[in-house]
């Protein structure tokens, strides 16, 4: 996924067979929200797009944006994983990131539940 300035519209990182990520979908929708949609599994992210999440979730650890249950984590045998060697593992095994999570302005939130983004974008309209 190239580097890019970010976008005017929010940017949503998501699966179509995700049931979180149709519902996110559909309250953007609802709302009027025209999005980017980043099929992440299509278009694994770059560690450049993970260090840039990580700072735009507010976090430091990346085992908060991603899915410790999936078959791929125990595979690669993650539990005392370094935060690198976790962050190389979602760009080679895109599946272990959280979803939905969406990037608007200058911030983003893991959108579970999905009306989480509802605070996001109040915020990001009034200022």
């Amino acid at each position: 996924m190239p580097e890019v300035e970010p976008p005017d519209k929010p940017q949503v990182f998501f699966n179509p067979a995700c049931s979180k990520c149709r519902s996110l979908q559909e309250i953007l929708e609802e709302k009027g929200i025209e999005a980017d949609y980043v099929e992440y599994l299509d278009s694994p992210p770059t560690r450049a797009d993970l260090d840039r999440l990580m700072a735009l979730l507010g976090i430091t650890d990346p085992r908060e944006m991603m899915r410790p249950a999936e078959e791929a984590w125990s595979r690669l045998g993650l539990d005392n994983a370094s935060a690198s060697e976790l962050l190389e593992a979602i760009t080679r095994e895109p599946v272990l990131l959280q979803r939905p999570i969406l990037v608007h302005g200058d911030r983003a939130v893991i959108a579970r539940p999905p009306d989480r983004v509802l605070e996001l974008l109040a915020s990001t309209q009034t200022g």
